[in-house]
Parts: structure tokens; C-alpha cells; sequence
């Protein structure tokens, strides 16, 4: 039965109230002993270990106040809970203050009793999954920031370690929401720069128009609204480092500018006839394939090669699934704490849920999810029902055939229905295919077609 593991004491100088515990509560799978004085109690706590504790107050030798006592010094996990009938507020206020769950009094209701031990009980294996999952956090959390132990996050530990005392520039690439940035900040804060700028750059959020001022600065009257000389984010960045994050959305132009800001370690603000020498470490992130851009020509392949001396590729979640669990429940308590709730943990089925599921928007999208589950949860264990994920489900409907995804949202700006139908028609026949071994009747029961039809298909995909 469900409670066999838990062990409980029963201490009560009258015979028949023992042996009516006793009873009730091996009913319920709890394996009970009992003492019928408060000598035997603490002989029998100080030699074996008890989950629980259900003593009256009063027994005759000593009370049951002095069990609470030694029970909490032998222990101070054990759960001890207190009654009489000669109950008074004095009594039931300092078995409180000793550390007892709780004091009930006689005559009590039998199925409150029970549902009052049966919290006691789940409260005091929630207190140890906490523990557990805050010491499993721990152990899991790398340089202060990342959280991981799959294979393809210790290897980028592994590479932080190694660059991080060097002055050269790092290409991170990696899906968007993968955590780029917090590697960054990592290379960074173990260098001897780590006291230095850390100056981030989003090169897709600023306007082409105002990018180079806000990279190199400017000087007054360089252009309409340059009302003061302004120092640009390189200038900001010297003796640490800069993090140009989305550096694939940079302009033709900027690329030109940047390139030479890296080979000469030295710029002149918009306007200015001044060079500024600096000397900044840059680390750069996309979320885009630069080696591709690089053949397409909307990257310049000098400035690839400057800022790709040491390439970090990070991992997408899904190829991640061992950090799955970690990183929920590192957001778990981070949202927990921000909301004043005291979730302790996922269960088993929310996690293999979890599991499951790609994570198109990587870790920033698991995130989100256990904020919302956080705010949504009625119980302090996380449970799938609280995890809303079939709205993610519905968003990206369908994905991973043949490398593309298809999210619904594309609609708006206008897709190519019969591209789509045409694509996932032919993932389904070539995957009956594959099972059939080429056999096309195989494969058309497979999908529920007629040989017939099976064949058109085929052909067309051709």
C-alpha cells in the first residue's frame, strides 16, 4: 500500500486509545508501533527512526511535551503531532513553539485525524523534494548563470573555460531563445575583463539610419539632432567587452565600418576627424546561418572570419532533453519566490509532458511556460494540467518534415497553401515508403489509399 513506507509512534497511556490508533491507522498502510509511556517513547525514538509522532500530553511519567523534544533533537524531520483532553492555549502555544505540526484535541474526528497526519506526512516528503531539487540546482549551475549537464552544454563549459582568458573574438550561433547571451556574459565575467564594460549591442533593434552613431558615436552638428557630442557603444566598451547580438542583421554599409573598427582596433565618430583606439574584446550572436550568408553575399566573408576566431555553437533545447527538468525547475522556484507561492517541485507526469515537446522557442519558451504554469497552479506540485502547452501545440501545428516548420501564425503575411499540403503529403509517402520497404500496396494500406492512388501520388512528388 501506498503509506507502508511512512512509520508512525503512537504514545498514549490508555490501552484502548493505543490499540484504536493502531487500528485506524494501519487501515490506512501506515506501519504503526506504539509505547504506553513516555519512558518507552523516547527508548524507542532514541533507537529507531519514526516519520511521524502522535502523543498524548498527558502520561503519567513524563509528558508529552519532553517526547516532542526528544523527538525533534533525535530527528528534527520528524513530524510530531500532539493531543489531550485537558487541552489549554498555554499547552497547545508552547508544543507549537517546540516545533509541533499540529495539536489536536479529544475527542477528535477520526477522518480529520487522518487527513490531518496524511498532510503532515506529504508536507514532510515535499520539504525533502525541495531540498533534493535545490541541491540538484545547485550542483547543475555553471558559472553562476547556465543551467545544464547534457553532453552539448558540457562541452560549451568546457570551451568557456578555455577561452575565456584570451582576448579573441567568439561567434556564438544558435537558435533564438537558446541562451546566447548568458554564454557571453560567462566568457566575459571569467576573463580579466570581468571587472570591466559588458556592453550588449542588439544589431537588429537599432535603425539602420541611427547604427553607426550608436556604434562609434557622433560629434555635435554631425547631422540634424546631434545636439551634443555623444559617445558611441565601442568607446563604452573599452577594456571589456561588446556583445553584438544579431549580428547578421547588420547592413551591407556597417559591415564595412565594423570590419575596419576590427582590424585597427580604432574608429572616428560620425562627424569627427578624430581616431578613437580602443581595445575591445568582441563576442558576436546569430541566430542565422553566417556561413550561408557569407555564400549568398549579404555577409562579408573578411569580417566572418575576423569575428568567427572561436565558434560556440549552442544547442537548440530539443537536443537537450536532459535539461528538460533542470531548467524547470530553476524557473519553477524563480517564479514561485517573484509570486509568493511555494511550489516544491514538477511532478513525474508534468515532466515527461514536458519532454515530449520540441520547444520551437528553445528555453526562453519553456520559460514562459512555467511563469504561466506558476501563476495558473492551485497546488504547490506543478501538474501537466497546468501546463498550457497544447496552445503551443496549436500554434506549431505541425513541424520537422523535412526540415521545415510551419507555424500558423504565417498566415498573416500570406502562405502558399498548396506548397505546404504538397510538402507534408510527400513526408507521409515517402515515411510509408521507408516502412513498407519499398513496397508500394504495403505502403498505400499504410496511409489508407488505393494502390492506384498511391502511385499518382508518388509520381507527382517526382
Amino acid at each position: 500500500m501506498m503509506n507502508q513506507t511512512h512509520r508512525i509512534l503512537v504514545v498514549d497511556d490508555e490501552t484502548s486509545m493505543r490499540e484504536f490508533l493502531e487500528v485506524l491507522l494501519s487501515k490506512e498502510g501506515y506501519m504503526v508501533s506504539d509505547a504506553k509511556n513516555g519512558k518507552q517513547a523516547v527508548n524507542m525514538i532514541q533507537k529507531n527512526d519514526y516519520d511521524l509522532v502522535l502523543s498524548d500530553i498527558r502520561l503519567g511519567d513524563i509528558t508529552g511535551l519532553e517526547i516532542l523534544k526528544e523527538a525533534k533533537k533525535k530527528n528534527p524531520d520528524t513530524v510530531v503531532i500532539m493531543i489531550s483532553a485537558y487541552s489549554t492555549t498555554e499547552i497547545a502555544v508552547e508544543a507549537m513553539n517546540e516545533g509541533a505540526y499540529d495539536f489536536v484535541p479529544k475527542p477528535f474526528d477520526n477522518i480529520e485525524l487522518k487527513q490531518t497526519i496524511q498532510r503532515a506526512l506529504e508536507l514532510k516528503s515535499l520539504d525533502h523534494e525541495k531540498e533534493n531539487t535545490s541541491s540538484e540546482l545547485r550542483k547543475n549551475i555553471h558559472f553562476n548563470r547556465i543551467i545544464g549537464k547534457s553532453p552539448g552544454m558540457l562541452a560549451i563549459y568546457k570551451r568557456i573555460e578555455q577561452i575565456a582568458p584570451t582576448k579573441t573574438n567568439v561567434l556564438i550561433t544558435g537558435e533564438s531563445g537558446t541562451g546566447k547571451e548568458l554564454i557571453a556574459r560567462a566568457i566575459h565575467e571569467n576573463s580579466d575583463r570581468g571587472d570591466k564594460p559588458f556592453v550588449v549591442v542588439n544589431c537588429g533593434g537599432i535603425p539602420d539610419t541611427l547604427i553607426e552613431s550608436e556604434f562609434f558615436g557622433h560629434v555635435r552638428g554631425s547631422f540634424t539632432g546631434a545636439v551634443t557630442d555623444k559617445q558611441g557603444l565601442f568607446e563604452a566598451a573599452d577594456q571589456g567587452t561588446i556583445f553584438l547580438d544579431e549580428i547578421g542583421e547588420l547592413s551591407p554599409i556597417l559591415q564595412v565600418k565594423l570590419l575596419r573598427a576590427v582590424q585597427e582596433t580604432s574608429f572616428k565618430p560620425v562627424g569627427g576627424t578624430k581616431e578613437i583606439k580602443v581595445d575591445v574584446r568582441i563576442i558576436s550572436a546569430t541566430n542565422k546561418k553566417l556561413e550561408q550568408e557569407v555564400i549568398e553575399g549579404n555577409f562579408r566573408e573578411d569580417l566572418f572570419f575576423r569575428l568567427n576566431v572561436i565558434p560556440i555553437k549552442v544547442p537548440p533545447l530539443r537536443d537537450r532533453k536532459g535539461d528538460v527538468a533542470l531548467l524547470s525547475m530553476h524557473f519553477a522556484e524563480k517564479y514561485s519566490k517573484k509570486m509568493g507561492k511555494d511550489i516544491v517541485k514538477l511532478s513525474s507526469y508534468a515532466i515527461d509532458f514536458l519532454n515530449k515537446y520540441s520547444f520551437p522557442g528553445n528555453v526562453r519558451e519553456l520559460e514562459n511556460l512555467i511563469e504561466r504554469s506558476v501563476a495558473l497552479s492551485s497546488t504547490n506540485i506543478i501538474l501537466p494540467e497546468s501546463l498550457t502547452i497544447s496552445m503551443h501545440k496549436k500554434r506549431r501545428w505541425v513541424e520537422g518534415i523535412e526540415g521545415r516548420r510551419f507555424d500558423l501564425s504565417e498566415v498573416e503575411q500570406g502562405v502558399d497553401l498548396d506548397d505546404i499540403m504538397s510538402t507534408i503529403e510527400q513526408a507521409y509517402l515517402k515515411k510509408a515508403m521507408e516502412l513498407a520497404g519499398g513496397n508500394k500496396s504495403k505502403a498505400a494500406d499504410y496511409l489508407n489509399l488505393s494502390l492506384r492512388s498511391i502511385r499518382y501520388r508518388l509520381d507527382k512528388g517526382d
